[in-house]
């Protein structure tokens, strides 16, 4: 604070660019829902290849990456032996593949405003893998937020003008296998003290994304594309749909590296609010007022959720500079304690001199 209350040029610049980073993230996180969403309806660009859209994804995610990593060296490559690959990165790459099919495959079934409040239970796929695999702690308190969240995104499935019941299944598992991902990560690299930033993280898990998706992708999409048209890319398209599924990537090391990941979780949250408007204004899509009644409930449970991890980690903080205090004064009292007992010493040898 400056005089007056007021607030320092620093901090200031510090707020703007935090909020810039929040608008730059919604704005790419919207651009990929709606462009993915426009490639894949039948009553939009017509492609209805999600495999495909995400092998071309990870294709060129993989691609850009190794010129990053190894040509321009913007980046350094994490130093991971062959054994640690096979056994942590390759299993999240294969999480990783799935959701992205799943979740990609969903946009053919859904609007994207019922798939937005579908990902309201994101918080709870991640906190119940969490118990199950011991990295969260059964909390009956949390665990009767999750189920408020779970009612409210039960409501808004009742409400729902378009429901299609294998779209909500894949969005489901799309959502279970995400959160999985994400425990996963804790488990197999954060827990040896391997972080990976969005560039080394695509640079390694990327191409295994690519080699799990070429096998269904040979059964199930291969034979169509072979037999119609569609398999001519446009280039224009799928090109600009590709740099800005990266640029995602880069914005989200953005987010989380300047802010936090609970910024980001309070952002998404706004972004979901964002994309249910375009959803029902600009797409057309019908959102009902159960919809938005069933959301509401969850968006609160959400919140309150984020709220509750901001306390955690508020009270982890304060505990952790309640230490370093602690040992500080302890290294105080050590070392004035020393410089007493020289003084003693040189007191005792000045008198027997």
């Amino acid at each position: 604070m400056g005089k007056g209350g007021q607030l320092s040029n620093d901090v200031v610049r510090k707020i703007l660019l935090s909020y810039t980073y929040v608008a730059i993230w919604i704005f790419l996180s919207f651009t990929v829902i709606v462009y993915n969403k426009y490639i894949l309806d039948k009553k939009m660009y017509n492609w209805p290849y999600p495999i495909s859209l995400t092998m071309i994804h990870m294709a060129f995610c993989s691609s850009l990456a190794y010129i990053l990593v190894n040509v321009l060296k913007v980046v350094e490559p994490v130093t991971m032996s062959w054994d640690l690959y096979l056994k942590s990165v390759v299993p999240i790459g294969l999480l990783y593949s799935v959701s992205l099919w799943l979740s990609n495959s969903a946009y053919i079934f859904l609007s994207v405003s019922f798939i937005q409040m579908l990902k309201a239970l994101m918080p709870v796929a991640v906190y119940s893998i969490g118990v199950m695999f011991k990295k969260e702690s059964f909390k009956s308190e949390t665990m009767a937020n999750m189920l408020s969240i779970s009612v409210g995104v039960a409501i808004a499935a009742y409400g729902e003008a378009r429901f299609d019941t294998w779209g909500v299944i894949l969005q489901l598992g799309a959502v279970c296998f995400e959160a999985t991902r994400l425990v996963m990560i804790q488990i197999l690299l954060t827990s040896k003290g391997i972080t990976l930033n969005p560039i080394t993280s695509l640079y390694y898990v990327s191409p295994c994304c690519l080699v799990f998706l070429f096998f269904p992708w040979v059964f199930v999409e291969y034979p169509i594309l072979k037999e119609t048209s569609s398999f001519h890319l446009d280039f224009v398209i799928f090109g600009t749909n590709s740099a800005v599924a990266f640029a995602l990537n880069l914005a989200v090391f953005l987010l989380v590296g300047k802010t936090s990941a609970l910024t980001m979780n309070v952002a998404g949250v706004v972004k979901d609010w964002l994309l249910i408007a375009f959803s029902w204004s600009v797409i057309k899509d019908t959102v009902t007022p159960i919809n938005l009644a069933g959301y509401g409930v969850a968006f609160l449970g959400v919140a309150y959720y984020n709220h509750a991890k901001l306390q955690a980690l508020k009270a982890k903080d304060a505990q952790k500079t309640a230490q370093q205090d602690e040992e500080e004064g302890k290294l105080l009292e050590q070392k004035e304690g020393g410089n007493n007992d020289r003084n003693n010493d040189r007191r005792k040898n000045d008198s027997q001199g």
